[in-house]
Order: structure tokens, then C-alpha cells, then sequence
């Protein structure tokens, strides 16, 4: 279990003890939308954060009448948040910005506020990613433990044979370990639909080379229960409350 996911028993932010309402500070900054809680505790660790002029730690609380600060800027805690969703085209970035000033999957998206993409897709695919500054939802999409499922479409080199599908939903032994068995069907040859509940870098891809079938273009087409084959690429779709929800019940239902 990492301090993210454990119990709310660490120290208090002040030396009088927690104040009233207070949360675990990784809990209020992810609220907020800087980060995942796992990155927030990151944060955290690497004392790039202060509470009321303090240097925080790992454990402590914060509450409403605390002014909260990373890297010098403030935390708002009532910060509107923002979620899209993005058709990315090939050679776009998942990320939020780029030191060599490449396109990013944020400059897809209007928003007043800083956002940031929910997982990734590597620059050479395409297809669906949520970008938002909602970190509760961006830690319970990209946790392992949580495992949302999320749909390719692979145009592979060849055509795989019955041996090479059982083959990848069995489960692949992959640099990093083997994989979790996935769904996986043949709706015309050389392409494969294929639906992971993992989120390793390239996975797809590796899996694919890993049976023999290098994969030509990657296309995400679904992230849990959504999905949008009408949003061409590089066009974005503010998400509904509906949708927002239905991604915090398909976290639920998988991860408990």
C-alpha cells in the first residue's frame, strides 16, 4: 500500500495539531488540480511545497484557513475544473509543455486554467485522452489498482494467427513482466481491437512485437465508457457531468 492509498493518520500540518476539516495535504492538493496524489506526494518528498510559509511533509494536513503553496505559487482550493476530451493526432505530445517546443495535447484545448493530459499516448498514436485539472480523476484513471479499460484499434504488419490472439490474451511476456490477459479480436485482417486495463509505456505496441506483428498505427477509441467517433483528430468536446461520473463508476467497479 503507498501513503497515497493509505490511512489518514499522519501528522499534523501546525505543532497545535490538525486543523478543523483538515485532509492529508497530498488529498487537498490533487482536489485542487495540481496533480495525481501519487504526484502530489512527489511533490511533497522533494520539499517543493510549504504550508503557511512552512516546508511540508509526507503526512501532513491541511485545511480551508491554510494557504498552501508549490513552488511558490498558491494553491487555490476552489479552482473550476476543466475536462476534455481530445482526439490526438499522430506526433502530438501527451504532455502539458515541451522544452523544445513541440506541439502538446494541451494546446488542443481552450482552457483559462492549467490542464494537464490523464496518462499517455506516445507521439506516434492516436485517438482519444482526456485532459483536465482534476486530479482525484486523474489518479483513479491512471492508477494500476484502479485498472479502467481502454480500447486500440492496432493496424499490424501481417495478419496474426489464432496462435499469436490466444497467444495476446493470455498474456505476453513483456522487458518489464508479463502482461494481464486482454481482449482481443480480429475485425478485418491486420487489425486488431485490443483492451488493456494496464497503462505501461508503449504496452500495445510491445505486445503486438512481442507475437511477431509490428503495429503500424495505434488508435485509442475508448477510455472506460467513453467513447467519440465523431470528434475528428485534433478536435476536443468539453466532457458531461454524466460522462465524469460514469468515469469515477468504472474506477469504482474495478478497483473496489
Amino acid at each position: 500500500m503507498t501513503p497515497a492509498d493509505g490511512p489518514d493518520n499522519g501528522d499534523a500540518a501546525s505543532p497545535d495539531g490538525p486543523p478543523e476539516h483538515a485532509e492529508r495535504l497530498h488529498k487537498v492538493m490533487a482536489r485542487a488540480g495540481v496533480a495525481s496524489r501519487r504526484t502530489c506526494e512527489e511533490l511533497i518528498a522533494a520539499e517543493r511545497v510549504t504550508v503557511n510559509g512552512t516546508t511540508a511533509r509526507i503526512g501532513d494536513r491541511a485545511g480551508p484557513a491554510d494557504r498552501i503553496e508549490v513552488d511558490g505559487a498558491i494553491v487555490t482550493w476552489d479552482a473550476a475544473t476543466d475536462h476534455y476530451l481530445v482526439n490526438k493526432p499522430r506526433g502530438v505530445l501527451s504532455a502539458a509543455s515541451d522544452d523544445r517546443g513541440r506541439r502538446c495535447v494541451t494546446d488542443l484545448v481552450p482552457a483559462a486554467v492549467r490542464v494537464y493530459p490523464v496518462g499517455r499516448l506516445d507521439a506516434d498514436s492516436e485517438g482519444l485522452i482526456i485532459v483536465t485539472n482534476d486530479g482525484e480523476l486523474t489518479h483513479r484513471l491512471t492508477h494500476p489498482s484502479w485498472g479502467v479499460a481502454k480500447e486500440y484499434l492496432a493496424h499490424v504488419d501481417g495478419v496474426p494467427s489464432r496462435g499469436a490472439l490466444a497467444h495476446l490474451r493470455a498474456g505476453v511476456e513483456l522487458d518489464d513482466g508479463p502482461t494481464a490477459p486482454a481482449v482481443v479480436s480480429m475485425p478485418q485482417p491486420s487489425v486488431l481491437r485490443i483492451v488493456i486495463h494496464e497503462g505501461r509505456n508503449r504496452q500495445v505496441r510491445r505486445m503486438c512485437d512481442a507475437v511477431g506483428h509490428q503495429v503500424l498505427r495505434l488508435v485509442r477509441t475508448r477510455i472506460g465508457p467513453l467513447s467519440d467517433p465523431a470528434l475528428p483528430p485534433g478536435e476536443h468536446r468539453r466532457l458531461t457531468d454524466d460522462e465524469i461520473r460514469e468515469l469515477h463508476r468504472a474506477a469504482r467497479q474495478r478497483g473496489g
